[in-house]
């Protein structure tokens, strides 16, 4: 799952959801080193994380990208993921997306000095291009795969990856709402798991 989706499956706490959307940039025991809701999260965004490389309806969506994408085909229905939970918004929340996006915006700006080295060069441009926001659209996303090329090792096969979502856009959302559907009662159920483990 991408940033949107690991925030969304955080639920309402404040500190769960810093620590989820922080989560790949703590690696190992490092997590023990921050207060119970940011551990929690880094230990939900984990646990999502292995039930999605796992779901089977995840890997029928990565199977639709290894054309053009091979080993980062997961990577890019991460995103697309993203993009169908952003299109989708009101189905899934009370508040609308733009809204949900300032008040994520405004966490993490709040707790900017709390994250770790990688994030905060990241942050600035996302809080403000809106980037959570432009999931939204297939545009958004393109530009998203765009960064991501030009920041990683991932290659450059942006239009091959948009005419992918575009072909298969149908069958992609239907395999989103059935994965999600069951990744937020995990999420749910991880998340009071964590909690009880660690007496709260």
């Amino acid at each position: 799952m991408n940033f949107l989706a690991h925030l969304y499956l955080s639920g309402s706490d404040p500190d769960v959801r810093l620590g989820n959307f922080m989560g790949d940039f703590v690696k190992g025991s490092r997590y023990l080193d921050y207060p119970p809701g940011i551990r929690h999260g880094i230990q939900l965004h984990r646990r999502i994380d292995a039930f999605t490389d796992g779901h089977s309806v995840v890997k029928q969506s990565i199977q639709r990208m290894k054309q053009p994408y091979d080993r980062y085909a997961g990577v890019v229905v991460d995103l697309f993921y993203d993009h169908f939970l952003a299109a989708l918004w009101e189905n899934y929340h009370h508040q609308s997306l733009s809204d949900y996006v300032t008040m994520i915006n405004r966490m993490l700006v709040k707790n900017y000095f709390r994250l770790p080295g990688e994030v905060k060069r990241i942050v600035p441009f996302m809080v403000q291009s809106r980037r959570l926001e432009s999931y939204q659209t297939v545009e958004g996303i393109a530009r998203a795969l765009t960064i991501m090329t030009r920041h990683t090792s991932m290659p450059d096969r942006v239009e091959a990856a948009i005419v992918r979502l575009q072909d298969d856009y149908i069958p992609l959302r239907e395999e989103f709402t059935l994965f999600f559907e069951a990744a937020h009662q995990m999420s749910v159920t991880v998340l009071a798991d964590i909690r009880a483990a660690d007496g709260l």
